[in-house]
């Protein structure tokens, strides 16, 4: 018989800790040699213990799971992480993968799927929920946003006019030509499609284009 997939849980509900270690103790392939609700103490259970896949929360006081992902990729490179959480929003999503879990699950998977999930993760093979899917495709497809385009120069400019200076009191703060401010103004504007700087500037700070 082939050696046991060691399992680490890390999770801030007790109950969701006692529940996993209850599932997880209905396959013979799998051992869970340890559960905490705090992720730094987690971390150094890893260091300790060596699991093959952790089972990490990803909202928790303290130390977030993202930061302990992270933590955990770093010390332990041969340890794999598979988050297991109630939220898909993009950022999450993103952060999570970033940080080198090997997969991304829902809190409402089926039995079934999380033991595949956890055997998959020890073999360095990705899981991804259908909801943590659609949102990195969400994010992939959406559109940039508004000024994405502009140049370093033409962000300085901007946020001059932003300040309400018209374009000689640009060049002389820039020390450019007002020629030059003069084709940095018209390029700000056809990115920004507008027609007027006063459309410029109110988009300007609408979409929080300066500074971002």
């Amino acid at each position: 018989m082939s050696e046991k997939i060691k399992v680490l849980i890390i999770d801030d509900h007790y109950m969701v800790r006692r529940g996993l270690i209850a599932l997880l103790e209905n396959f013979d392939d799998f051992i869970v040699v340890g559960d905490v609700g705090d992720a730094r103490i987690g971390v150094e259970m890893c260091n300790q213990h060596r699991p093959d896949v952790v089972l990490m929360d990803i909202v928790m006081p303290g130390m977030d799971g993202v930061s302990a992902t992270r933590a955990i990729r770093s010390s332990c490179p041969e340890t794999q992480v598979v988050a297991l959480t109630s939220f898909h929003d993009e950022e999450r999503v993103q952060e999570a993968l970033k940080a080198g879990a090997i997969g991304y699950l829902m809190k409402n998977v089926s039995v079934d799927e999380l033991a595949n999930a956890v055997r998959r993760a020890h073999q360095g093979q990705p899981t991804l929920a259908p909801e943590a899917a659609q949102a990195l495709i969400s994010a992939t497809v959406r559109p940039p946003a508004l000024g994405h385009d502009l140049t370093e120069r033409e962000r300085e400019v901007l946020s001059l006019m932003v300040e309400g200076l018209n374009n000689r009191e640009i060049a002389e703060r820039l020390v450019i030509s007002n020629s030059t401010v003069k084709n940095h103004v018209s390029n700000i504007l056809d990115k920004l499609r507008t027609s007027s700087r006063t459309q410029a500037v109110a988009m300007a700070v609408e979409h929080r284009i300066i500074g971002a």
